[in-house]
């Protein structure tokens, strides 16, 4: 296979990252070698990692390969979003501009909080008793 036909792009989002290939092909999706449908068997995160795909009207023109590590499944699914879009962007300039319109260029910076030391949690405390 020509290298120059493979877009690669790492995508990130809370503790999860996914490296991502893109190649042309017929928009099939395989993640840690299992089919998308296998590996996230919920309908919102297929769709919500399938979204830069619709939204510059490319679906079906790419294969996908990942590889992802760490975090839960909703993390591993945005950091899939995240690098798919970098890819997509590596394919053609031009998608830059809606896709960034949309979000999801820019890596998601919202992570978990960390718990503070005499609490209970990040922000819950232990209840406060004047007697």
């Amino acid at each position: 296979m020509p290298k120059e036909n493979i877009y690669y792009a790492t995508g990130k989002r809370k503790n999860a990252i996914a490296k991502t290939w893109l190649t042309p092909g017929s928009g099939k999706i395989i993640i840690n070698k299992r089919p998308l449908e296998d590996y996230f068997p919920l309908e919102t995160l297929r769709t919500d990692l399938q979204e830069p795909f619709k939204l510059t009207n490319t679906a079906g023109s790419f294969d996908v390969n990942v590889s992802v590590r760490g975090g839960g499944i909703a993390g591993q699914a945005g950091a899939v979003r995240h690098g798919i879009t970098k890819a997509l962007i590596l394919t053609d300039a031009g998608l830059r501009t809606s896709l960034k319109k949309a979000g999801f260029v820019k890596r998601d910076p919202r992570v978990k909080e960390r718990k503070k030391y005499g609490q209970k949690g990040a922000r819950a405390r232990f209840q406060f008793s004047k007697r």
